[in-house]
């Protein structure tokens, strides 16, 4: 028996705003930081070996 409309429509809004929530909030964060802990890294190294 195929999902009637009403109970598919809560289940689409909430993976529409996952989707906006990964989007907007989690990647950008994971991606700021992913940089940050490699510019990090690379400057540690320097201070080590120069």
């Amino acid at each position: 028996m195929p999902p009637s409309a009403s109970s598919a429509a809560p289940s689409r809004r909430a993976e529409t705003l996952m989707f906006l929530a990964l989007s907007v909030l989690v990647w950008p964060l994971i991606a700021v930081g992913s940089v940050g802990a490699y510019g990090f890294s690379i400057w540690i190294y320097q201070m080590l070996t120069h």
